[in-house]
């Protein structure tokens, strides 16, 4: 079950927009042994890319502030007026627009309590979305395993972000688009962010893309049956069904432009998101969350738990989402290009289980430790300013553990007799979070 045996070298398929880097193809030469590890060295053959188009777009210079959302409008409709828009679209898309409080309080809010990673995974892969999901997979078969061999991103993948996006096409969402959109624009803090969906929006339905009847959808912005932003839907959109239209809201269309976008985005074809390994009794905890290359991990003694072999070369990152109590994961490349659908660990991993359960794949082997539990967002913050004040720095005190936190904590641990293994909970963190 070692994570050094050889086996089939990978094609890396990297298209991402505006990247500088050639793609190359890798021949197999012959196996050779670097200690106890058994590696295939690998000869790269330059190949020349295919040229990459992204759709340029003008983004207009928004104010920091208004007094009302009717000045925003009026101010918002001269900007995008000049920036070359059609005064009658811009004026159409706003005349409907309305503030929308609900889409403010929702944008600000934090929840009170973070999540543990199983909480994710649990209603990530529930039985009721794997029992649909798999029904879902076997009506679109033929068509996501075409999709597969275009783009090289795994069909169950593509089938697991539709489920996690839309539950399979069945909620994409009951919020006016151009309200939602505004009301962000108005408030302020993701003001240029929603301004430029707005005008993104405007040219979807300009080229025909989006009706004027179909402008519903989450109040984040999102659209259709994968749940795009307006913008990226502009640069990665696919016309799957080839009637002429790309419209988030097709499931041809939408389950092609995700591949797509996970291909531009630096899909590696054949590689899956994580492998599951056991670490050994000694292991040095002091290398979690860095990345190192497959042989490397293999040497630290990380066997993979499916007797999976991974190329020597591949830079693969530990995870323990639970710490040393829970799952191990090495990561791979792909793990991070989930994450542009939602920069978040917890959700690539829970599409990346779904995606297993969807294709009857077995879960994570090893438990969780679900006797732990959470921070409170004020313990959060609080954890953040002691960490920095004693000189492990968080870089801000959000009250959102994330990967700046995280590190920090796990320096901290180490240099206070705990195992640095970076996981945050009540048990390990007390006395940073007690008054």
């Amino acid at each position: 079950m070692m994570l050094n045996k050889q086996y089939a070298i990978l094609l890396p398929i990297l298209l991402a927009a505006g990247c500088a880097t050639q793609p190359t193809t890798q021949q197999p030469t012959k196996p050779v042994r670097q200690g106890n590890v058994q590696v295939t060295q690998t000869q790269t053959i330059k190949v020349k890319p295919a040229p990459v188009i992204v759709q340029q777009q003008t983004v207009i210079t928004p104010k920091p502030s208004y007094r009302s959302f009717s000045d925003w409008k009026s101010d918002f409709s001269m900007r995008a007026m000049s920036a070359g828009y059609s005064s009658s679209d811009v004026q159409r898309l706003l005349s409907s627009a309305y503030l929308n409080e609900q889409v403010i309080s929702l944008d600000s809010g934090q929840p009170e309590f973070s999540k543990m990673p199983w909480e994710y995974a649990d209603s990530a892969a529930s039985d009721g979305r794997i029992a649909t999901g798999k029904r879902k997979f076997a009506e679109q078969r033929s068509y996501l395993s075409s999709l597969e061999s275009r783009y090289g991103v795994n069909a169950e993948i593509i089938a697991a972000i539709w489920g996690m996006e839309s539950s399979f096409g069945a909620v994409t969402g009951n919020s006016y688009l151009p309200s939602a959109l505004a009301s962000l624009a108005y408030d302020g803090r993701r003001q240029e962010f929603a301004e430029t969906q707005l005008l993104s929006l405007m040219q979807l339905l300009q080229r025909g893309d989006v009706s004027w009847s179909q402008l519903e959808g989450s109040w984040a912005g999102g659209m259709g049956q994968t749940q795009f932003i307006p913008d990226t839907w502009v640069k990665h959109g696919v016309d799957g069904d080839s009637n002429g239209h790309r419209n988030p809201w097709s499931t041809a269309d939408a389950l092609a432009s995700t591949a797509n976008y996970l291909s531009n985005s630096g899909w590696v074809r054949g590689l899956a998101p994580f492998y599951e390994v056991t670490l050994p009794a000694s292991f040095d905890y002091s290398t979690v969350s860095t990345k190192q290359p497959a042989a490397r991990w293999a040497a630290l003694g990380l066997d993979t738990i499916d007797d999976v072999s991974l190329d020597a070369n591949t830079q693969m990152e530990l995870w323990l989402p639970a710490g040393k109590d829970g799952p191990a994961l090495l990561l791979s490349p792909n793990f991070d290009v989930i994450k542009v659908y939602n920069n978040s660990s917890n959700y690539a991993l829970g599409v990346s289980l779904l995606g297993n359960a969807i294709v009857g794949k077995s879960g994570l082997r090893k438990s969780w430790p679900r006797y732990e539990r959470p921070l409170s967002t004020s313990q959060v913050t609080r954890l953040q300013q002691r960490l920095t004040s004693a000189g492990y720095d968080t870089k801000g005190a959000d009250g959102i553990i994330g990967t700046n936190t995280r590190k920090a904590f796990q320096s901290w641990q180490a240099n206070n007799g705990q195992t640095p293994d970076g996981f945050i909970s009540q048990s390990s963190a007390s006395s940073l979070t007690s008054w």
